[in-house]
């Protein structure tokens, strides 16, 4: 496995701890999830009929103010996994840095796959990927500047994974454009991400692949029954929102006391720029808080935003001492 967020095994192994000593703000997932409820025991003994996989996408069309096609997959990583088939091998450009997975697994099926700096350095790619907002840093671009980019490029891909809190830099509208695929993640912002749920939107053929090649059963039943009922519940949604982007300016706060640089991030998650991100690292985990470091550059710590007020009370008493 590349390396990842969410790797609490390994903190646990260095710091130890049980799983529920420690706040895992190595991620950008919610920490406050959406309240599930119950789920009724047909979803979890019954294959999801066509009806309830339709619902599902109903609802993912709601939440995500489009009309194009749309297929619902085991969290967006599913998707791409599957984006080299979509199209012969070719050259692959991919905006980085960026979420490593991209690379890996397009190079992985031969694709000529490498990563540049600039927006423009994507054009006459064979296939175009675009994380926005980008994760780890939140660079973002607004929907005119990547639909300039389409005819350009052969396919582009923008992955609109920690997108829900910005809805205004969502591409999901002209998603059935020739060329175009988005990716979501569910599961980043509703908090639950063990669901495994994701979708890809775009034109009718696109889709049509992805959906031949996921198989006749993609979700489970709990995932269509919770994902019908968050992507529908805009007043959890607007006031997620709301809440993520006061805490994250309470988040930079702290930062600023601790003398990091804001380098910048999105709604779930802050990257810092500190003298010396291990050693930042190792502070927190001693006392049971994990962050994300980078091997690529030992400057730069990556923060999900703690949930519960006990848990911004002990991220500040620890970055206090």
């Amino acid at each position: 496995m590349r390396e990842h967020g969410g790797n609490l095994d390994l903190a646990q192994q260095r710091f130890g701890g049980r799983a529920v000593d420690w706040i895992d703000l190595s991620t950008g997932i919610n920490r406050l999830p959406y309240p599930v409820g119950e789920i009724g025991a047909h979803h979890w003994q019954a294959l999801p009929s066509r009806s309830e996989i339709e619902a599902l996408r109903q609802a993912a069309r709601h939440a995500y103010a489009t009309s194009a096609p749309i297929v619902a997959m085991g969290g967006a990583q599913a998707a791409i996994q599957l984006l080299p088939q979509l199209a012969p091998c070719g050259r692959a450009r991919i905006l980085a840095p960026t979420y490593n997975e991209y690379a890996g697994v397009l190079s992985a099926a031969g694709w000529d796959a490498k990563e540049v700096r600039e927006l423009d350095a994507l054009a006459g790619a064979d296939l175009a990927v675009i994380v926005n907002p980008n994760n780890p840093d939140g660079r973002s671009f607004p929907p005119k500047d990547l639909l300039a980019l389409l005819p350009r490029v052969g396919r582009l891909v923008v992955d609109e994974s920690f997108a829900d809190a910005v809805p205004q830099l969502s591409l999901a509208p002209e998603a059935d454009r020739p060329g175009l695929l988005i990716l979501r993640s569910f599961g980043k912002f509703y908090g639950l991400a063990g669901l495994r749920l994701g979708f890809a939107i775009g034109n009718a053929a696109d889709i049509a692949g992805l959906a031949a090649m996921s198989g006749p059963w993609p979700v489970s039943g709990a995932a269509i029954a919770i994902g019908c009922r968050a992507l529908r519940d805009e007043a959890w949604s607007e006031a997620t929102s709301a809440r993520l982007a006061r805490d994250g300016a309470r988040l930079d706060e702290m930062a600023r006391g601790q003398r990091w640089r804001l380098v910048g991030g999105a709604s779930l998650f802050r990257l810092y720029e500190t003298p010396d991100a291990l050693a930042a690292q190792e502070k927190l985990a001693r006392d049971h808080i994990w962050s994300r470091a980078f091997v690529q550059n030992p400057t730069w710590l990556r923060l999900g935003l703690p949930g519960s007020e006990a848990e911004w009370t002990r991220l500040a008493a620890v970055l206090a001492r």
